[in-house]
């Protein structure tokens, strides 16, 4: 039985486990390496952070970053959705996902957007399956191992929140 419960400092240590999956990809994030609790902390929005626990192990994360320190993008932020490898093929990833877009919602987030490397197809399906929309392609928009990457651009507008 897999529960969505609000991630805390507890657990980090399988969070950024996760994380480091994710990294190691390569198709996951330019991130290259996992950064300690409090800089994650510090650049993440305290809301809207959520674990899939299954018994006692988490098996996926999620959670928002803010766009911009300026007023007047408050309401958008950048997802972030990981599923442990043991864990993928659950719809763990789905769940996650709709649970972040209502917990979102109930903090006046109006848009989320995510960056994806087109590599990384089933996160692509998963978003637009629930609601995201291809903005367009950001051409060599950064650089992984010595490589000059791509990234989807997809957002997704509440039709609650920003009303």
């Amino acid at each position: 039985m897999i529960s969505i419960k609000p991630m805390t400092v507890v657990h980090w240590p399988q969070v950024s486990a996760i994380y480091l999956e994710g990294i190691r990809t390569g198709h996951a994030t330019f991130q290259q390496s996992v950064p300690e609790w409090n800089e994650w902390d510090a650049s993440h929005l305290q809301h809207s952070r959520l674990v899939a626990v299954e018994e006692k192990t988490v098996a996926g994360w999620a959670a928002l970053t803010p766009v911009s320190g300026r007023c007047v993008y408050a309401g958008v932020a950048e997802i972030s959705i990981y599923v442990g490898e043991q864990h993928r093929g659950k719809k763990i990833g789905a769940r996650l996902l709709n649970a972040l877009i209502t917990e979102s919602e109930r903090n006046n987030i109006w848009t989320l957007q995510a960056g994806i490397f087109p590599e990384n197809e089933r996160s692509l399906q998963l978003h637009t399956k629930n609601g995201f929309r291809v903005i367009g392609r950001r051409e060599r928009i950064g650089e992984l191992h010595g490589v000059w990457r791509d990234t989807i651009l997809l957002e997704r507008r509440s039709n609650v929140a920003g009303k």
